[in-house]
């Protein structure tokens, strides 16, 4: 426990020094904190922490999703709901079914393995992309669209990777079968969220003491998560719920003003600490070291998932182009490159049965799209938001 300790607050000093000195050059601090962890893995005193999916989906995604749900305003994403549901939902169809035909019938992979593939790597990143926004200090309607469509779109993916190892395991399931288990895992884990979060708000209105409240945001956040998942439905989806549900109750007797203030602070602390955790094990991870082996299959998959992310971004913004619910060309081109893959990827990659056919490869090409993401989408994210008009002239002057 001591040492377990020790490596967290080296690896949180580490993240705050990398963090003041990406700032100061102007850069992601994703790129510098994955930086970071490769250093830092050359080292002789470099701690030992395994990146596994326990690790990633049930410790360190919870507060990522619950402070980015939590921050949406509802009135704002109710409007644009339609919208955002086909991008998520009929998105991450196009996304994963392009990305696993293109591995099936270019590399040579068994169709289980490409469907597995796809289906975990058309989750975005709602971390990383909410982050560049924040630094770029994108405002609006397009900053609402992608940390929406970002957030529900790795509920949605998690489903659908759920329903193809179920499949892959051997499993006997027909059409019926898919289709209850898509429906049970999604209502499920949105209402057991819902459930969770109106129990601890109703518990909050008790009390006036913000450490109160804060510590029933934290069951809530974790526990929708974990009932969810006990109970077979999506653990993700489910904390999504959970902080829309607290972040948009105002009624009367909820929350404090004060409490308001401490709980929004603490999510934000939390986002960034285990964001920060998150990209410096992924540099320390020994398969990002070895992504020079398999460079030409990497590549391929590169090319495929960016041309799955533009097959979920164009035709579905295509089929709302004569309503209320328009996306202009310069904000569909914003959200097809913000799609960034990150932490629930992996999770969902290094969470495979070890007996799966190239579940190795899978890891290994998972970890080289992500470092793409951090790398080349990172670095260019600020630069193309502002060739596309989208950074407000101060935000210019200040950086």
């Amino acid at each position: 426990m001591e040492t377990h300790f020790q490596t967290v607050t080296l690896l949180l000093l580490i993240a705050a020094i990398v963090a003041m000195f990406t700032r100061r050059l102007r850069l992601p601090y994703s790129v510098g904190l994955v930086t970071a962890g490769i250093a830092l893995a050359a080292m002789p005193f470099a701690p030992k922490v395994a990146l596994t999916k326990d690790l990633l989906f049930t410790v360190l995604l919870p507060p990522l999703l619950f402070e980015a749900a939590y921050s949406l305003d509802w009135g704002q994403l109710r409007r644009d709901l339609s919208l955002v549901t086909v991008l998520a939902t009929l998105g991450v169809v196009l996304s994963g079914g392009l990305t696993a035909t293109g591995m099936h019938y270019l590399m040579g992979w068994p169709w289980i393995a490409a469907l597995i593939f796809g289906a975990l790597i058309a989750a975005t990143d709602p971390v990383s992309v909410i982050a560049a926004f924040k630094e770029a200090r994108v405002q609006g309607r397009l900053r609402l669209l992608i940390e929406s469509e970002s957030l529900f779109n790795d509920g949605t993916a998690a489903v659908a990777f759920g329903v193809v190892l179920a499949v892959a395991t051997g499993k006997p399931l027909g059409v019926a079968q898919i289709s209850f288990l898509l429906v049970k895992s999604v209502a499920g884990g949105l209402i057991c969220g819902a459930a969770v979060a109106l129990t601890a708000l109703v518990l909050v209105g008790r009390t006036t003491d913000h450490l109160i409240e804060l510590t029933f945001t934290t069951v809530a956040a974790y526990g929708s998560f974990l009932l969810a998942d006990r109970m077979g439905f999506s653990g993700v989806l489910a904390t999504i719920a959970a902080g829309l549900v607290m972040g948009n109750c105002t009624w009367s007797g909820a929350i404090s003003p004060h409490g308001k203030e401490a709980v929004q602070t603490f999510w934000e602390f939390a986002a960034f600490a285990a964001n920060s955790l998150i990209f410096l094990l992924i540099g320390m991870h020994e398969a990002l070291r070895g992504l020079l082996t398999i460079w030409a299959p990497a590549a391929a998959a590169i090319a495929l998932v960016t041309m799955g992310r533009a097959a979920a971004i164009y035709p579905c913004c295509l089929l709302f182009a004569g309503s209320r619910l328009r996306v202009s060309a310069r904000h569909q081109h914003v959200l097809f490159w913000g799609g960034l893959r990150g932490a629930l990827a992996l999770a969902l990659a290094l969470g495979l049965p070890p007996g799966l056919p190239l579940r190795g490869e899978i890891i290994a090409i998972s970890f080289a799209v992500v470092a793409f993401s951090v790398f080349v989408q990172g670095l260019t994210m600020t630069p193309f938001l502002r060739w596309m008009g989208e950074i407000p002239r101060a935000a210019k002057e200040n950086r």
